[in-house]
């Protein structure tokens, strides 16, 4: 029964990095093709994500209202954030370069802000941290294959802004409703965007189609999938599983867009979420040896 359970936490954990990382590959095949404008497909990811959020927490017994909706203001406008600079930035960036980027920054701004809050990171922590800033330094520098400035520097944003909101969001007690939440809080806005996209008809089908999966699919279903698992999964185990995505990203973008798979990237992928696999493992040993000895980590 144990084997059981744990090959079913296996497969949901890779079906969630899967989701997450499909993400990337939609909205840039979307955008890339012309089957859509960011606005639009951003109006249309937030609110068919909030839509199978709500359907997900209903089935469950929770009926989120707007008097009563898990989440905040500024996990909402963080949300947001994110979510419209990811669109934009995939109007130039490749699927792997820009999961790439997205979790660099991600992770980068996490560690920057335990910093900056007193947190001491150990030797290995400042070692991964350095390795992996150097990496994306690396990576954007101007080249035949670096990225776009301006669609890297969006990604980066949207990286930062998913970095804020899981702090925000940190040691919330029931993280889908709050995510359901801050989803509906996004909804008007959503609205917004659509509208103008739907009188200038600048999103076909299949770019619906493509917002609606990315939405409903990778963004909702995805992340009530992978909060299903987290108890499930050692901290430590959480963080290095996600190194994972950049990855699944790649492949999806060589194998289904025909994007190039360059060597600039290769390495730094490599070097990338080296730095933050050793800078996630140094703070996982700091923290057990404080656990340890009884001294603060």
């Amino acid at each position: 029964m144990a084997v059981s359970n744990a090959a079913k936490i296996m497969a949901l954990t890779g079906l969630a990095m899967v989701a997450f990382a499909a993400n990337s590959v939609l909205n840039r095949v979307a955008l890339a093709e012309g089957q859509a404008d960011a606005l639009t497909y951003t109006g249309v990811r937030l609110a068919s994500g909030a839509l199978m959020l709500v359907m997900i927490l209903a089935w469950r017994g929770a009926k989120p209202g707007w008097g009563q909706l898990g989440g905040s203001t500024g996990g909402a406008l963080a949300l947001f954030l994110y979510a419209i600079a990811f669109s934009y930035a995939y109007l130039d960036l490749a699927a792997g370069t820009g999961a790439l980027l997205l979790f660099a920054a991600v992770q980068l701004g996490m560690l920057g802000w335990a910093i900056g809050q007193g947190d001491r990171p150990g030797a290995f922590e400042w070692a991964g941290f350095t390795v992996a800033v150097l990496f994306v330094v690396f990576l954007v520098l101007p080249g035949v294959s670096a990225p776009d400035p301006l669609g890297a520097a969006l990604m980066i944003l949207a990286g930062l802004s998913w970095a804020a909101y899981t702090l925000i969001g940190r040691g919330s007690a029931a993280p889908l409703v709050d995510t359901g939440g801050n989803f509906l809080r996004c909804l008007p806005i959503a609205l917004l965007l659509i509208l103008p996209g739907i009188f200038a008809q600048t999103t076909s089908l299949a770019g619906w189609v493509y917002a609606i999966a990315s939405g409903a699919i990778a963004s909702g279903l995805g992340y009530a999938i992978w909060y299903s698992v987290l108890p499930a999964l050692e901290r430590s185990t959480a963080a290095y599983v996600q190194l994972t995505v950049p990855a699944i990203a790649a492949a999806g973008g060589v194998l289904f867009i025909t994007e190039p798979l360059t060597l600039r990237l290769v390495v730094c992928s490599l070097g990338i979420l080296g730095g933050v696999a050793l800078a996630l493992w140094g703070a996982d040993q700091r923290k057990r040896r404080a656990v340890q000895t009884g001294s603060a980590p």
